[in-house]
């Protein structure tokens, strides 16, 4: 395995094991403040983040000061709706259902540039090689899961860990009576086989040594970066058969 220090970038696939990547945080707010004009306020004493659309219906919030790990929460009133986030869920599924929120309140400048998925959970994870249950949802690696219980409160929650290892745990929910569709959102951009950036220190501890992570160097690479992390991937999948 290649051997990287801790401030070196890498591409990390699968997604859902890269951790947070919370110095891309600007992804999941930036354009709601700069291109939809959404109000925003921070608590520079604590890192609080609340952002809030023009008609007051949709507010965005970010905590890493909470007591229980709960970073990120989305919250749409009549109907209300609320989905969660814990601190180490991968920022770019959060940032995909944060970008994709003025379309759902029917401001749908920038459509073209934000696109959001038509998919169906289940071709999701057809697509993406997760293996289906009933209602759940698992990766390739068995690592994450989703589990869909329509008849509760909260329907849809995404649970993982890596062997119950420290600082892998995350959790993502939604309530009922959130657009199915924004759920999809979600899965679509956690379960891709494209990878995420990170700087390596970043990534969990027992993931920076895990067969089923795929780490390679973002500097360096004979071709570029994305290229080169698509090769290993084939190599390794050709390898695994």
């Amino acid at each position: 395995m290649t051997r990287f220090e801790p401030q070196d970038r890498v591409l990390v696939s699968p997604c859902h094991l890269a951790g947070a990547g919370t110095d891309r945080l600007a992804d999941a707010i930036g354009p709601l403040i700069h291109l939809f004009g959404w109000q925003n306020e921070h608590d520079r004493a604590t890192g609080r983040i609340t952002l809030s659309s023009p008609d007051g219906g949709v507010f965005v919030n970010f905590n890493c000061s909470h007591p229980q790990g709960q970073w990120w929460s989305v919250s749409h009133h009549e109907p209300f709706w609320e989905a969660k986030f814990t601190r180490q869920t991968p920022i770019e599924p959060i940032a995909a259902v944060t970008q994709t929120l003025p379309q759902l309140v029917g401001d749908h400048r920038h459509a073209d540039r934000i696109p959001l998925t038509t998919s169906a959970l289940a071709q999701i994870a057809e697509l993406n090689h997760w293996r289906g249950d009933g209602g759940t949802f698992t990766s390739p690696d068995g690592h994450c899961l989703l589990q869909h219980t329509p008849g509760d409160e909260t329907p849809w929650r995404f649970q993982h860990h890596v062997y119950d290892g420290f600082d892998t745990h995350w959790h993502a929910s939604f309530t009922q009576d959130t657009p199915e569709q924004l759920v999809a959102q979600f899965f679509a951009h956690l379960a891709t086989t494209t990878p995420v950036e990170r700087v390596f220190r970043d990534v969990p501890y027992l993931v920076q040594e895990l067969d089923d992570a795929l780490i390679t160097p973002v500097l360096g690479a004979a071709v570029n970066p994305h290229v080169h992390h698509a090769g290993a991937q084939l190599g390794r999948a050709a390898r695994r058969r």
